[in-house]
């Protein structure tokens, strides 16, 4: 019955992230042709960005498995970079959610290179491949408990629409995906799935 009950948390959750999903894309695709303001994009970029969204783990060793999705607020992720062109920036992303894992807070996140790419003037995707990262929550450490870095490989997409520009200044929407695989010790490997949605605030 318990696992019945989270179940259907998860799908409830997952449901009402599809919902935010669905309305934001339309929203882009239709402020496509209503907007031609143009933003002075060069240098380097910096954003940060704050939302929500969800994070499901599944240890190879079955002490955590996808069943057990977490709502989670974001862990505010970083993203620097540098404009190649007026379209086109390679960047560092740091994106990564908290998780509870057996009553200790943890991190799952990633650092990823990665190519940033404006598809009309307020609407980018934005991609790549790099380090996972699994570790203790900063404030949340403790020795020989909660104290084991565990690395792996990542993989991030994501897209997003500047609701807001002002010289080299940009407001955004965006949604976030990021599949990651941390190795554990005893040849065990921790999976991870993250969705998240939030705002995002950059400077060119």
């Amino acid at each position: 019955m318990k696992k019945i009950k989270m179940l259907s948390i998860k799908n409830q959750i997952v449901s009402k992230i599809a919902c935010v999903a669905f309305v934001l894309i339309t929203s882009i695709t239709y402020a496509q042709n209503t907007n031609t303001e143009t933003t002075q994009r060069e240098g380097f970029i910096f954003e940060f960005a704050v939302g929500g969204g969800i994070i499901s783990l599944e240890d190879s060793a079955g002490l955590q498995t996808f069943d057990k999705s977490q709502g989670t607020f974001v862990f505010p992720d970083l993203k620097f970079g540098y404009m190649l062109n007026e379209n086109l920036a390679i960047t560092a992303a740091m994106p990564g959610n908290i998780y509870e894992f057996q009553d200790n807070d943890r991190h799952f996140g990633a650092f990823v290179p990665s190519l940033q790419y404006w598809v009309k003037d307020r609407w980018w995707i934005h991609g790549g491949i790099g380090l996972a990262v699994d570790s203790p929550a900063l404030y949340d450490i403790e020795d020989n408990v909660n104290d084991d870095w565990n690395f792996g490989c990542a993989v991030m997409a994501s897209t997003g629409y500047e609701i807001y520009k002002k010289k080299n200044f940009a407001l955004n929407l965006q949604s976030k995906l990021v599949l990651g695989r941390a190795s554990l010790s005893s040849d065990a490997h921790r999976d991870a799935v993250l969705f998240n949605i939030g705002v995002g605030f950059s400077w060119f």
